[in-house]
Parts: structure tokens; sequence; C-alpha cells
């Protein structure tokens, strides 16, 4: 269960952390576990030794440092030739994913599955204890796997790293190894020093990372690599942090912290247009805080000085935003680390308790958690969330929400369908194509404005950089033919729309 867990960090930063993903490495577990199964009763039945055990043990912990020393080089392989990649041999996502679990997770996870039956066979003393044999063996395995879970969920990712606990797990096997049987000194003693050469290695290795400027993070929610790389629009050095494979979720100039890198957060500043007596504005999603820092420098573009609402779920990201991307904290912003939904229910329902008056309600609201085309959040897209934001506004409130999808043909599904939601709730919606605006088939950001009135927004600006947003505007049939439904809590298949499944 720890390798398990841990493999999902491991495979995030290459290939996403979509049902895809948890569905291949799931499925392909349970199937080498099973084959291991198989085996394992068959070895145990023809040898029953604890001295083939150990040595099966052994291997085991050999497959899991392997794992650890090749994980870096074939995963980055098989993303670039994913079918998002420009590979001349594109794989699609689930074949990628499959492959990746198997060549990685497959061979430890068949040789852990020959322990159980072999154990068993080992221990069995008479039939007529069989039965209490196994279920003893067994419910201890069951507790371990137990312990396991919550070991790797609650502390060790956030503690050790992907890469640490991978080689801690091939040491316990070594360990494990010897208490079966107590012989191959010598096997046993190599495969140590594999481990801890394999340690010695890899910490050196991850040095020279950071001496050049890239940082591999592991927090109590996800796996956040953090780098320098230079902007392709001539903006200079930029500082990035990414979650995903498929690009960045936060940026920063590194000679000018307070200005918007990506291009999607300049679109927020839209906010200040469409409601420029903003006293209260919620962000869902904190990331880089590259806007909470933009609305705290420019406070005149915002209504004077909002007051701004900050929900971020991992305060692991909080911290990285203060250490590498320069967010100080200030007295007018309020960050809560607490799932957005969760958020989103508690607020509501202080707001119903106090009758919501005017000083309770926000005049603008940001959703920026669909960052990602890998791994969206699909309970933040439902009608539903909706309603909650719609009910935390005021009479003229505005929510701006980025998405990453194409709006017309086929990869269009994922902004169809969180249209269609929005429009459910809102009487108005805009889009607004944030990379390129003439081609609306190009997979790119997009901004949706929900107005809770029904009177026409302003689409005209005195300011020219606001105005040459405006002119993205982009205006969707009506209604296509095998248009999705509205996106519920019951029924939100986000990833099998943004990976075309």
């Amino acid at each position: 269960m720890v390798l398990e867990l841990t493999g999902s960090r491991v495979l995030a930063p290459f290939l996403g952390t979509s049902i895809v993903v948890w569905t291949s490495l799931i499925g392909v577990v349970l199937g080498a576990l099973s084959l291991g199964y198989w085996w394992g009763g068959r070895l145990a039945d023809r040898r029953p030794e604890p001295k083939l055990l150990a040595r099966l043990i052994l291997l085991a912990a050999v497959a899991t440092l392997a794992m650890a020393a090749s994980k870096g080089l074939l995963l980055a392989f098989l993303q670039n030739r994913t079918a998002w990649g420009v590979s001349e041999l594109p794989l699609p996502m689930a074949g990628a994913t499959l492959a990746a679990t198997l060549i990685l997770f497959g061979p430890a996870s068949v040789l852990l599955g020959v322990v159980s039956p072999f154990a068993v066979r080992l221990r069995m003393e008479s039939a007529a204890s069989s039965g209490r044999t196994a279920g003893n063996l067994y419910a201890l395995s069951t507790l371990g796997s137990i312990v396991g879970t919550f070991s790797a969920g609650f502390w060790l990712t956030a503690t050790l790293g992907t890469t640490n606990i991978i080689l801690c797990m091939a040491g316990v096997l070594v360990a494990a190894s010897a208490c079966v049987y107590r012989g191959d000194g010598v096997a046993k003693l190599a495969a140590l020093a594999l481990v801890g050469l394999a340690a010695v290695t890899l910490s050196a290795w991850d040095g020279q990372f950071q001496r050049v400027g890239l940082y591999d993070l592991d927090t109590g929610y996800q796996r956040v690599l953090v780098f320098n790389t230079e902007d392709g629009g001539g903006g200079g050095q930029m500082r990035v942090m990414t979650t995903g494979p498929e690009g960045m979720q936060s940026g920063m100039f590194v000679d000018d912290p307070l200005a918007l890198a990506v291009p999607y957060t300049r679109f927020y500043r839209l906010a200040g247009h469409f409601r420029p007596d903003t006293r209260r504005m919620l962000m869902l999603g904190g990331g880089g805080y590259s806007f909470p820092k933009y609305v705290m420098s420019q406070p005149q573009e915002f209504g004077g000085q909002p007051h701004l609402d900050v929900v971020e779920i991992d305060p692991g990201i909080t911290a990285i935003a203060g250490e590498y991307f320069g967010w100080p904290g200030h007295p007018d912003v309020r960050v809560h680390h607490d799932d957005a939904r969760r958020f989103l229910a508690r607020a509501q329902g202080r707001a119903q308790a106090r009758a919501q008056d005017d000083g309770d309600t926000y005049q603008v609201a940001l959703m920026d958690v669909f960052t990602s085309h890998y791994s969206v959040p699909f309970h933040l897209a439902t009608r539903e969330t909706v309603q909650a934001l719609s009910g935390l506004l005021d009479a003229d409130g505005v929510v701006l929400v980025n998405c990453i999808s194409a709006a017309e043909g086929p990869r269009s599904r994922f902004y169809r369908a969180l249209l269609a939601t929005y429009k459910s709730v809102f009487p108005r919606v805009e889009s607004f194509l944030v990379l390129n605006p003439a081609d609306p088939t190009e997979f790119q950001n997009i901004l949706l404005v929900a107005f809770k009135s029904p009177v026409a927004p302003a689409l005209t600006s005195p300011k020219a950089d606001l105005q040459a947003m405006l002119d993205t505007r982009y205006v969707p049939q009506a209604h296509l033919p095998g248009d999705p439904p509205v996106l519920t809590d019951d029924f939100a298949p986000v990833d099998h729309y943004l990976l075309s499944l």
C-alpha cells in the first residue's frame, strides 16, 4: 500500500493524477498481486523453504530499488509519447499510464504477492488448524496494509519525499528477508549497499538540481516542482510552479515579482472592470499567490482596498509561495487552508445564519482550480458548487472561471459542459479565449465570466490593455448535437471530457 500510494506521486509530474492514472495504478497492482498469489501458492507447494521465500523478498527489494533508479527516465520517455506530446509515435494516455505502471510497479508487486500464500504454507501445521493459520496471517497482512496506508497518506509522503520512501521500502524488504532466513548474508549486505549507494547518488543528484534552481518538493497533498525558465513571450526569466505534466500552475517574473506572468491571470483583471466597486473578493485556489500579490499592489483597480479571501487546500503550497514566489502575506488577505467545496458550504451556512447582509457578501469570486487537464477536481465543476458560489455573491456579483479546453471541436467537451453548468445558475455567461482567440479549436485557457445580474455587462474599456482582453470574447453556438449535459455531483466525468476518452 505504501508503494501504491507513493506511485501516484511518482506518476503525477509526468502523467497527472486523473482517474486514468489511478485506474491504471490500482488495476496493475491488483493484477500483479493476483499473479503473485497464484505463483506463490505453486512455489510453496513444491518447495516450502524459508530460504526460497527470503530470496523472493530480496528480489522484491531489488525490484523496488530499480523503480527508484529508473522512474525518471522511463516516465520522461512515456510523457513525450502521450497523445498530447509531439512524438511521431504518440501513445494514448491510457496506454502510457498502463505501460508506466506495468514496468515500474509490476515486478515488485508480483514478488510481494508471492509472500502471503508462501507464508501460509510455511506456517501450516495441520489441516485442522489451516483456517486459523490462514486467517491470522491475512489479518496480520491486512493490518500492515492499514498501517502503511495511513502512514504514507498522513505522514511519510510529506516528511520523507517520494524517492526516499521507495528507498526505505527497499531497505525494509531487505530486513524482512533477513528475518525470514538468516543465510545469504553476502546477498543481503550487497542489497543494503545498493540501497545506500542509491540514496547517496540520488541525494547528490537532487543537490545538483537545486544548485541550478530546480526544486522537487513534496507536500501533504501533492508533489511540486519549482524551477526557473525563460518566458517564451519575452518577459524575461520566470520562476514556475508545476504540479503536473502539462505546464505551469503558477509563474513569477524573477525581476518583477508583482507582475502577472501567466497570461490567464492577467485576464483576472477584468474583475475590476466588471466590478469597480469591489469590497470583498473570493479566490478559490492560491497556487503561487500571484493574483493576490497583484491585487494588493494595485488596489485602485479593484475598488480601492478590497479584502480578499483565498482558499487553498494545501498549506504546503502556501509555504512554497512564501519561500519561492515572494508571497509575504497581507493584512487584507485571509488564507483558508480548506477544500474549496467545504469552505463554500461553511460560508453559506454562516451567511444564512446571519441573514447575509451586504457586509457578508462578495462582489467577485475567482475559480482558479482547473489549471490542469490531467487532474481536474470534478466536485468543483458541478452545478451544486456553482449554486453555492452564487449564494455568496451580492445581486450584481461576478464569477471568473479559468478552464483549459478547446471552445470548438472534439476537445471542447469540458468547456461546453462547464458553460452549460454555469448557464444553469447564472443568467449571463461570457467567454474569452486567452491564448489564441482566432482559433477556438485550439486547446487553451478559456475564461468564463458569469454574471448574477441579467443586465448586459460593459464590453468596452478606455484602457487599451483591458480592451484587448475584452476583444477576445467568444460567442459559442447555443446548442450543438451531442453537447454534454450539465455537470452535477452525481455525474461529472470531467477527466473523460479532457482526456478525450
